[in-house]
């Protein structure tokens, strides 16, 4: 997939995820984007062992699907609920 998918996947699932996680999670579009771009891959990944399912493998290729786009959803909830917990005990 091209660069363009990547930002569109992770624009999507970015906004997604913080639509979806509950509290302020702040950062601007380029914080949305990249959170939803590590959440492809991490989603992908992490559903793609525990799963063996073709949509996540998607999310982590970056392809526009409706599967793929909800595996990077979920792996951008998993990355704001890391660093919640990463920035909670640093303060």
């Amino acid at each position: 997939m091209g660069i363009l998918a990547w930002l569109v996947l992770g624009l999507i699932a970015g906004a997604l995820a913080k639509l979806i996680y509950p509290g302020h999670q702040g950062g601007g579009i380029f914080a949305t984007i990249g959170l939803g771009i590590l959440g492809a891959l991490v989603g992908g990944y992490v559903g793609q062992a525990l799963l063996g399912s073709s949509g996540a493998a998607a999310a982590s290729v970056g392809a526009l699907t409706i599967p793929s786009v909800i595996f990077a959803v979920l792996g951008a909830m998993l990355l704001i609920f890391i660093w919640g917990l990463l920035t909670r005990s640093a303060a």
